[in-house]
């Protein structure tokens, strides 16, 4: 088996001595190329030729969901093929590693490459779905290009919360519960549209859903970590189906409190709930319309402002080793 490594030097809880220990104990098993990322969508570059190459079978990422998020947009520019395209392996070595623990992986990266090896050995692997979010034709956003994520994305307040922990992280803070804590009261603050949404979110043949101020679409459960804790926004959201949607209509300060403490105490049976808050599970097209241009994400990493996003939830995209 012929495998390329994508190594981000930048990984936040991975050191150079671990990163060479993982390289020799994968080398073992497998002909490995192992490649240090130099510069930003230099792993989706590096994962693109992967995939046109033909002789590749597994691209292995080291890094956190950023590293994960380029990889698999990288393997994915020509379309979703699991039968044809490279097996997919992560490494966690980011502060978070939300899509690696979705899979079951370990967190930590030693561990995590055993699991992997284990896997390999026993042939192991299955087919997950993927989100796909694009500007939506007819907007001002038509020209933004298609981008695949593994296990979330947001328009609105999140993705306000996610751009300002960025703004912070490169005033070299680190990333911490209490510094996204800080966020999310100065986003509540500073947001003009918690009280009154601006997003539309529509689905074909179907009536809008309207005057929304969040808006989360799962890709898979749970949502993210605090920690060890993992936090459930959409409880049903899974690899093996469409994209779920968290909705909310309302953030003011009782509303905050409130759903904050349901995601905070949320579990695989029970996510947030209430009349501000609206649940879809397993969709496989639709889009979100603002009046105003407002934040968005994908997997963590915030991409600027937007004011339409379509999105397509594909149940069979790509093939991960776990």
């Amino acid at each position: 088996m012929r495998a390329l490594l994508v190594v981000n030097p930048a990984a936040t809880t991975t050191s150079a001595r671990t990163r060479d220990v993982l390289i020799h104990a994968l080398a073992s098993e497998v002909k490995l190329d192992a490649v240090t990322t130099e510069y930003r969508g230099h792993a989706r570059d590096l994962a693109r030729r992967a995939a046109d190459a033909g002789d590749v079978d597994l691209v292995v990422a080291l890094g956190g969901d950023g590293t994960v998020n380029e990889v698999v947009d990288g393997l994915l520019h020509r379309g979703p093929d699991p039968d044809r395209l490279p097996r997919l392996a992560v490494v966690p070595g980011g502060s978070t590693n939300v899509f690696a623990r979705a899979l079951g992986l370990p967190n930590d990266a030693v561990e995590a490459t055993g699991a992997i090896l284990d896997a390999l050995r026993e042939r192991r692997s299955r087919t997950i779905g993927l989100g796909l979010a694009a500007g939506t034709p007819g907007t001002e956003d038509e020209g933004v290009p298609a981008r695949w994520f593994t296990f979330c994305a947001g328009l609105g307040f999140d993705a306000g919360v996610i751009g300002r922990v960025e703004q912070q992280r490169e005033r070299g803070k680190r990333s911490t519960h209490a510094l996204y804590l800080r966020q999310v009261v100065r986003q509540l603050l500073a947001d003009p549209h918690r009280r009154h949404g601006t997003i539309t979110l529509e689905r074909p043949g179907l009536d809008p859903v309207e005057g929304l101020v969040l808006s989360i679409v799962c890709n898979t459960s749970p949502w993210t970590f605090l920690g060890n804790k993992p936090v459930y926004a959409s409880p049903e959201a899974s690899f093996d189906k469409a994209l779920d949607v968290l909705g909310l209509s309302r953030l003011s300060g009782p509303a905050v409190a409130r759903y904050g403490t349901q995601l905070l105490t949320s579990t695989p049976e029970r996510g947030p709930q209430g009349r501000h808050a609206i649940s879809l599970h397993d969709q496989i097209d639709f889009t979100l319309h603002s009046k105003v241009p407002l934040p968005f994400q994908m997997d963590g990493d915030h991409l600027g402002l937007r004011t339409s996003v379509t999105f397509t939830g594909v149940r069979r995209a790509l093939g991960v080793i776990v």
